[in-house]
């Protein structure tokens, strides 16, 4: 990967709606050579997508909660369960095994705090072998995710 690869990330990273003239402007290539390396990038898994970037609030999702997680035990079943049932919830935006303590990172995003507590009741604390769960609350998101 040169320096071109890295400013066509940047540039899609910035703007993933970038046409390829556009985008080749931006790097100094023509277009050919430009599309060739947006297509290499993909095919060797370098760009593994686009996205559109929608506002929470717009969707209800604005209430935004870290959770950190602690299992009582490690076993694959427990741990396979946990992860599955969490990874399928609409509401955990961000589900993340970490070594040490705790087990695991969550971000959550709902309408609102009684939509969290709904959430926590019916989804995490019926998922056997959970141990503790420490909520944050999110007062200003200072740099969003890209």
């Amino acid at each position: 990967m040169d320096a071109i690869d890295r400013a066509i990330i940047a540039e899609l990273e910035r703007d993933g709606r970038l046409t390829n003239v556009e985008l080749a402007q931006r790097v100094g290539l023509t277009t050919g050579p430009c599309l060739r390396r947006v297509q290499r990038l993909e095919a060797e898994g370098v760009i593994r997508g686009y996205r559109a970037v929608i506002d929470p609030a717009a969707v209800g999702r604005s209430f935004e909660v870290l959770v950190d997680l602690t299992l009582d035990a490690q076993d694959a079943a427990t741990v396979d369960h946990f992860e599955q049932t969490l990874a399928r919830a609409e509401e955990v935006v961000e589900l993340r095994r970490l070594f040490g303590d705790p087990d695991y990172f969550m971000r959550v995003a709902v309408a609102d705090l009684a939509a969290f507590e709904a959430f926590l009741s019916r989804h995490v604390m019926t998922i056997p072998r959970v141990r503790g769960i420490t909520s944050h609350f999110t007062m200003k998101n200072v740099k969003p995710a890209r």
